[in-house]
């Protein structure tokens, strides 16, 4: 074959994913005077852990609750994958999952019984063997499958924590918000949800939105924070930049809340 007959064959190009996951740009929520939220911009990239910090009332959750397609913001946007929540709220959040507060369950129930009716609910999932099969892995990759035949009303609060990142994790999303995941776990409960989230990011490749008061265990596993006082966003960066000039996460946020 010569050089002409060669340049001449078509030659398969396989696109590359955006590095951006996550793009909010100018988001605005407000209620009657109140602003919940006040232009809040930041990026996620694919494979990072982003801590969203902030006092209580902060906006944090009105912030989930919009990325999530809950709520719809009065202004701005947010961008999944490239697809838009307010205009393709479907498309966007269709490979999203998440805990918004405290994940609820059936507690006379199994665990297995649970995230089975739950399957049947998501898109992802059109046909038993595919739902059945999806339910086995994701009890396994939270470590519940040797629990998930007992009722979830024996469980422990860290076992329904882990139950609920199940859940989140039916659809197989590229992006799984948490908000608040350890709240009322002993330090077991908090190291385990920890390396459980770091094995969703290393071994699965998932991209994670946490947010949480636990400093420490923020500085220990985030590559991004986004800090939010108010309903404004006061920072956007890498753990590092958060840091800077400090000995720790919390140093530099109480810092940043008192200035």
């Amino acid at each position: 074959m010569n050089t002409a007959e060669r340049d001449t064959n078509p030659r398969i190009v396989i696109p590359q994913a955006e590095p951006v996951l996550v793009e909010t740009g100018n988001v605005t929520k407000k209620v009657r005077r109140r602003a919940l939220l006040q232009n809040v911009s930041f990026t996620v990239e694919r494979g990072e852990i982003c801590g969203l910090l902030g006092p209580n009332g902060a906006g944090k959750t009105t912030l989930i609750r919009a990325m999530t397609g809950l709520i719809r913001p009065d202004s701005g946007d947010i961008r999944i994958g490239g697809r838009s929540v307010v205009r393709e709220r479907e498309a966007a959040v269709l490979h999203v999952g998440a805990i918004v507060e405290s994940p609820i369950f059936f507690p006379y129930m199994t665990g297995r019984d649970n995230l089975d009716n739950l399957a049947l609910l998501h898109p992802n999932l059109p046909t038993r063997k595919e739902r059945e099969q999806r339910v086995r892995e994701v009890l396994e990759i939270v470590r519940m499958d040797k629990r998930a035949d007992e009722r979830v009303k024996t469980y422990s609060l860290g076992m329904k924590q882990r139950l609920g990142i199940a859940q989140a994790l039916l659809g197989d999303p590229e992006l799984l918000i948490l908000d608040e995941p350890a709240n009322g776990l002993d330090p077991m409960g908090i190291r385990e949800l920890r390396e459980l989230i770091l094995r969703l990011k290393h071994e699965l490749g998932k991209t994670v939105l946490v947010s949480s008061h636990l400093l420490d265990e923020l500085q220990k596993i985030c590559d991004r924070i986004v800090v939010i006082r108010e309903g404004e966003q006061v920072f956007a960066g890498s753990r590092e930049e958060m840091i800077g000039r400090h000995s720790s996460l919390e140093e530099a946020f109480v810092e940043m809340m008192t200035s």
